[in-house]
């Protein structure tokens, strides 16, 4: 097995005055952060909010930052977007299997994703690239990657960089959402594995609650995140794929050939034919990713172990968790959010 992901041949050695140099651009950057709104966030440290939404200094830094003033896209670039826990580890694995089925069949014994975390085939642009907690203060330089690429991001569309949003060349992106309720359980249960990692006490579900429902988490308000999406969605539809978590649960043949066309891939007759589909879906599938060693242990982030990545990934399992009462005051919230979008949830 690899004993590195593979996009860290980005950070190639840089000379001392352009080390200095990048960390100057952090020591920057960090300075902006410190003069920014803070709250408690759900590992303990400060949450600090940036263009509306929050992001953890626990991780991730300055990552969105430095994302803005220094990521440039290819027209051929490919990102996977959603507010965490919607089901954006599974459609990486799927975005991975989609674009490389050439170079590695979902067949293959030694398929990437039998030996990777998906979180390192397909890095997060704002942890994994510009993180000064995870680079070393370090830019990276990703023209060294090769064409098309593949990444992913949980930052809002109305901070990603201009040339990532505005341009008319500019990549192609796949977004999923899923009904808040699934996510605000996924992100309890979720934090609560990371904090028991780290020997912190479990969070009550009514203080997830009450964090989910004030937007006070990170990447969230969660109704902003998905909304900026959504609209961008029925402007752009060329650029932008919107998805909705439960039905590619219900219907994963159908959203699986839907993905491979809008990111450029479709599938041939011959590859429908010879069960190229299926064997995608049961490679990318939840018991079979979940039960990988790979993602049994290992990290793709700091002190944050790849098992608990994958939660119940159940629809509608929130409702063995929440009281009426939040089930009704997100319903209600929901609707106020959305109200005159065209979006249901």
């Amino acid at each position: 097995m690899a004993q590195s992901a593979p996009y860290k041949i980005c950070f190639v050695p840089k000379s001392r005055e352009e080390e200095e140099e990048d960390e100057k651009i952090y020591k920057r950057y960090r300075e902006i952060v410190s003069e920014l709104p803070t709250t408690e966030g759900w590992l303990g440290s400060p949450l600090y909010q940036y263009q509306g939404f929050w992001y953890g200094l626990e991780l991730g830094g300055v990552g969105p930052l430095a994302v803005q003033d220094h990521f440039k896209p290819q027209p051929s670039d490919i990102l996977i977007v959603s507010t965490p826990k919607c089901g954006s580890t599974w459609l990486r694995s799927v975005a991975f299997a989609v674009m490389n089925r050439k170079a590695h069949p979902p067949s293959d014994q030694h398929h990437p994703l039998l030996l990777f975390n998906s979180h390192e085939l397909v890095p997060l642009i704002e942890i994994h690239f510009y993180s000064d907690d995870v680079n070393g203060n370090r830019i990276p330089n990703l023209d060294i990657l090769p064409s098309p690429r593949l990444f992913s991001t949980h930052m809002p569309y109305t901070s990603l960089p201009q040339s990532v949003a505005q341009s008319e060349t500019s990549p192609k992106i796949v977004y999923i959402c899923r009904n808040p309720k699934d996510t605000l359980v996924s992100w309890w249960r979720f934090s609560n594995k990371v904090r028991s990692n780290i020997s912190l006490e479990p969070l009550k579900l009514e203080k997830i609650f009450k964090m989910f429902c004030k937007g006070m988490l990170s990447c969230c308000p969660f109704w902003d995140h998905v909304l900026g999406y959504w609209k961008e969605s029925l402007e752009r539809p060329q650029n932008v794929l919107f998805l909705k978590y439960e039905e590619m649960v219900a219907e994963p043949v159908l959203h699986l050939k839907l993905i491979a066309e809008f990111m450029g891939y479709p599938f041939s007759s011959m590859e429908e034919r010879e069960g190229v589909i299926d064997q995608i879906i049961n490679l990318c599938s939840f018991k079979n990713l979940s039960n990988l060693a790979v993602n049994k242990t290992g990290s793709s982030y700091p002190g944050i172990s790849n098992s608990v990545f994958f939660g119940q990934g159940k629809v509608g399992d929130s409702a063995n968790c929440l009281t009426p009462e939040m089930t009704e005051h997100l319903d209600r919230l929901t609707e106020q959010k959305i109200h005159g979008s065209g979006l249901t949830l």
